[in-house]
């Protein structure tokens, strides 16, 4: 049985102070036992959220960077490796975010070498895929997850396949409080698994977690969790309130 995973992105949020005082007042609500939960702060803070993980003894949430470059080390500057991130406390990595792919230009290519980087640098990816508005009007969604999943995925053997999450996050649903509904996030969730299926066999496509991100909120957690291929869920906007995100990893108890 696949382990939920809820994971915060704070994207470009929070001081080193605000992410202190999120992590006490996280610590301090109740949270399951059985659900993954990994917080995404920005570098800057990764170090301070680490502190306050384990000065409350809370191996049991990860930590993971935002984004990392796939070289080991290098003429890089402004960039993080895998090494690095790991180095400061990091279980995970988001990969291909679309604010990356769309603001930095970010390609297929480059996410699949961004995905093999992370996994050789001890992190697990999670590896972000989803169609835009245009996209989806086009009838494109489909054939571009699809496509973004094999890509993303092209560099990886199924032996570290089982490592990797994938978070299926609709650009148009993205900050916009306009969620995909719960179904299609499901249908999405077993294309995706499908695909994996056909690079890497069944086992694996059964193991691989599989979240949804997009607008999700505490209203709405419950019903993408009621989908049987969705995994967990990526938040964004949300995660940057600890009693909100709080009542997101704790939906089963609403």
């Amino acid at each position: 049985m696949r382990t939920p995973i809820v994971a915060a992105n704070w994207k470009m949020n929070k001081g080193i102070a605000e992410a202190v005082d999120f992590a006490r007042d996280f610590l301090n609500r109740a949270l399951p036992p059985d659900v993954e939960v990994v917080i995404c702060p920005p570098y800057t803070a990764i170090a301070a959220v680490r502190g306050e993980l384990e000065a409350a003894g809370r191996s049991d949430i990860r930590l993971g960077a935002q984004d990392v470059h796939w070289e080991v080390k290098g003429a890089f500057t402004g960039e993080i490796s895998a090494f690095m991130a790991r180095d400061a406390g990091c279980s995970y990595s988001i990969v291909g975010h679309s604010e990356r792919r769309r603001m930095f230009s970010e390609t297929d290519a480059m996410v699949a070498r961004k995905v093999a980087g992370a996994l050789a640098g001890g992190l697990a990816p999670i590896l972000c895929v989803g169609e835009t508005a245009e996209e989806r009007d086009a009838g494109l969604a489909e054939s571009v997850v699809a496509r973004q999943v094999r890509t993303g995925l092209s560099g990886v053997q199924a032996s570290d396949a089982g490592r990797v999450v994938i978070a299926y996050e609709p650009v148009w649903a993205i900050g916009t409080g306009r969620p995909a509904a719960p179904s299609d996030a499901g249908r999405a969730a077993r294309l995706i698994r499908g695909v994996l299926e056909e690079m890497f066999g069944v086992g694996v496509a059964e193991s691989v977690r599989i979240q949804y991100g997009g607008s999700v909120d505490p209203g709405n957690m419950g019903e993408f969790m009621s989908e049987p291929g969705i995994d967990g869920a990526l938040v964004g906007g949300a995660s940057l309130d600890p009693e909100k995100f709080a009542r997101i990893v704790g939906y089963r108890r609403s």
